[in-house]
């Protein structure tokens, strides 16, 4: 098979050398589900100082700062935080629509190859790595497990998985997977998010806002050349099966449609990622990978 056409278990482990110039940034607060989701203002063993905030009922007296007390005339208490693994779910889509693509490699391939780099990274920084796979007729979760078992796991599970052929969109198909990873993520959990979401529906929202709020979400939009520009004008017979039309791309007015409906979906996802604080990124196939994927974390202005 072609190189960009099919993802394969070795390459997607040689990208291990490759993860190590990519950082996954500072942590956020953890809020994990043993604390209830808040975070503990109890000063022990594996616990690190986090912030300063005024004494409320219930605290623990140890904890008062006194120096900020003073200094505000009112009692105020330090809290902190839990140093623990933490852990990042990678979604990825495998949808059939996937198998395609123009210049480099095929969405699929994108989505599963940038999967490995941040799952390296993550597995890098001690972080427990796990996911869901959302395919064509179903999807395969996986837990997070610690060093690489739990990401190995995930890549083989993508190669079993990834698409062979083109199909049909089914809209509302990836609305399933994000309303599962809502459901088993931890709070203080990463959950990175790769696909074109060309099979988000309706639902969508509910469950991206679900997650984000006791979690950092990233969406990776992917994308095709092709998909965002027309081919030189010319006529085209596009499609699959027996849903092939014909395009005319000689007409001013076919290639401002075709540019506009891309830009309407990008512009879609990313609004509906700012109306929920999720850290939106785009990235085309023929684009330098791990340098794309480097400076879209860069930007993520919360901090990983």
């Amino acid at each position: 098979m072609s190189e960009g056409t099919a993802l394969e278990l070795n390459q997607l482990i040689r990208l291990r050398a490759a993860a190590r110039g990519l950082e996954l940034g500072a942590r956020r607060r953890v809020l994990s589900s043993q604390a209830g989701g808040y975070l503990s203002v109890y000063h022990g063993r594996g616990m690190e100082f986090d912030e300063v905030r005024a004494y409320q009922a219930g605290d623990d007296a140890r904890t008062i700062d006194w120096r900020v007390t003073a200094r505000r005339g009112q009692p105020h208490t330090k809290l902190f935080r839990e140093e623990r693994e933490r852990p990042v779910m990678l979604l990825v889509d495998l949808h059939p629509g996937m198998y395609f693509g123009s210049r480099v490699q095929y969405k699929s391939v994108l989505a599963g190859r940038l999967s490995a780099l941040l799952g390296w990274a993550a597995v890098r920084a001690g972080d427990r790595v796990g996911g869901i796979i959302q395919a064509a007729e179903n999807h395969r979760e996986i837990q997070p497990a610690a060093r690489e078992s739990g990401l190995l796991h995930l890549l083989r599970t993508m190669v079993q998985l990834q698409p062979t052929h083109p199909a049909g969109i089914v809209t509302s198909r990836m609305d399933r997977a994000l309303a599962r990873m809502a459901r088993i993520a931890l709070p203080g959990s990463l959950i990175v998010i790769f696909s074109d979401f060309r099979e988000s529906g309706d639902a969508a929202e509910q469950h991206l806002s679900a997650m984000a709020r006791h979690n950092d979400v990233i969406t990776a939009f992917l994308y095709d050349p092709l998909e965002a520009t027309p081919p030189p004008p010319g006529i085209y017979r596009l499609g699959i099966n027996q849903q092939r039309v014909s395009i005319d791309t000689r007409h001013t007015a076919t290639v401002a449609q075709w540019q506009a409906q891309f830009q309407h979906h990008r512009e879609k996802i990313r609004n509906l990622c700012r109306r929920h604080a999720i850290h939106f990124m785009e990235i085309a196939t023929s684009d330098p990978m791990l340098q794309t994927l480097r400076a879209g974390l860069s930007r993520h202005g919360k901090g990983l």
